[in-house]
């Protein structure tokens, strides 16, 4: 295959499109170049609306129509500037935005309270959760979560700690039920989370597995044939619109290993239609009814590990030791189990995302909500999506209340706040 250290040819156009920005990239085709650019629009929280990818021999042309999660055209300069340095380079790199902290990964079985069990150890452990993301599919749990040492503030570097932090979490994790799947492991290694999370999961051969917890997600329609003539296999997925969407299916379609030759994306209203034409990287289409039934179900789990079930919950508090911990425990005793989590701190505020289900996976009652908040707090705990019964109630509500003073980010702050994470701006308010 051929490879270049050409750097890629990045215009953005606010003109040609009335409701989106395009970003069009011209690139030297390498395996990944795809996933680069996509990843980098994703990790600003950018909507990708529309998208046409096309390969004229060793290059490879992408347009992508993106919006914020407003809907709106990009108008900071800055985030334009990120964008085009970012595109611009062979291999973009976010890594420093972890470095001088210790990554855990845990991998096992989904059970109600696995999360506050795993966040009360560390707690009881000295390691305070700096950043961390969980996801479930399947009956199965991956979570990448990034610690420092509460009273040094420094990474955990000491061995027989490294050894009591993963001795302690495997213990958690395998339960009852789960002694062979159960996985932990420290690194100071720094990698991207949520395409790590991705490769956890497939390696722990999610997309096989049948779900413990009936969770109610509509399952994408995934087909894969041959265009024979043209040698090449073409991958069709249609499934609800959601953001990071294009990530997932081609982070998927990357680390098994298959180039992107040509793709359009389309969305309308809340659904989304994708087709790729692929090869692997050895330059073959797919071969064998095996194969093809294996790229249908990872890219089925690869869409659905990301899918949002339940309530979500928002919590916004000074950052404190051991608060997880309690948040968590609050969860369990009111029977409410966690199936996707997304935790950060900024400037001592931890800036968490829950989502919530009953034990058995179904939409969680209301009421039990309500109890849930009045314990962590109303103004801390906020209920921000929804199941679709509810989002009437909770509009007209809204209304009532007001926004004012609310402490949490809105939307249309979070690509400034990427960019004041990775140290670009020095205030994102």
């Amino acid at each position: 295959m051929f490879f270049s250290v050409l750097p890629s040819r990045v215009v953005i156009d606010n003109a040609v499109c009335p409701n989106s920005t395009l970003v069009k990239v011209d690139s030297a085709r390498r395996h990944g170049i795809l996933l680069d650019a996509v990843q980098v629009l994703t990790d600003l929280n950018l909507s990708i609306k529309k998208a046409n990818i096309s390969s004229d021999g060793q290059w490879l042309m992408d347009v992508f129509h993106v919006t914020d999660l407003n809907g709106n055209k990009l108008t900071d300069e800055s985030v334009i500037s990120y964008i085009e340095q970012s595109l611009e380079t062979t291999h973009p790199d976010r890594s420093h935005e972890f470095n001088g902290l210790t990554a855990l990964e845990l991998t096992g079985t989904e059970r109600v309270g696995l999360l506050s069990e795993v966040f009360a150890v560390l707690a009881d452990l000295q390691c305070n959760v700096v950043d961390a993301k969980v996801w479930t599919h399947n009956g199965r749990i991956a979570s990448l979560i990034y610690v420092k040492d509460c009273n040094s503030g420094s990474p955990i570097e000491d061995s027989q700690q490294i050894d009591r932090i993963e001795s302690r979490l495997r213990n958690v994790l395998k339960g009852d039920n789960d002694i062979c799947s159960a996985k932990t492991s420290v690194s100071m290694a720094v990698t991207h989370t949520e395409r790590r999370l991705h490769q956890m999961m497939f390696a722990d051969r999610d997309y096989e597995r049948k779900p413990i917890l009936q969770h109610k997600v509509d399952s994408p329609v995934v087909t894969v044939q041959n265009w024979v003539e043209r040698g090449y296999s073409v991958v069709n997925v249609q499934c609800k619109d959601r953001t990071k969407l294009l990530f997932d299916v081609v982070c998927t379609l990357t680390d098994m290993q298959y180039d992107v030759f040509h793709a359009t994306i389309n969305t309308a209203e809340d659904k989304a239609y994708l087709e790729f034409y692929i090869r692997h990287t050895d330059g073959t289409p797919i071969s064998s009814e095996p194969e093809r039934h294996r790229v249908i179900q990872c890219l089925q789990a690869a869409v659905e590990r990301r899918a949002s079930e339940g309530v979500r919950l928002e919590l916004c508090a000074s950052d404190k030791q051991g608060l997880l911990a309690d948040v968590t425990r609050t969860f369990r005793e009111n029977g409410l189990n966690v199936t996707r989590a997304e935790i950060s701190t900024t400037r001592d505020m931890a800036l968490n995302v829950f989502y919530v289900t009953d034990a058995n996976g179904n939409q969680a009652d209301p009421k039990i909500i309500e109890a849930v908040r009045q314990k962590i707090g109303l103004g801390n705990l906020k209920v921000k999506e929804l199941p679709l019964i509810y989002h009437q109630k909770a509009e007209r509500e809204e209304q009532a209340v007001g926004v004012g003073g609310a402490v949490l980010l809105s939307l249309g702050s979070l690509v400034r706040r990427n960019l004041y994470n990775l140290g670009l701006i020095k205030s994102y308010s």
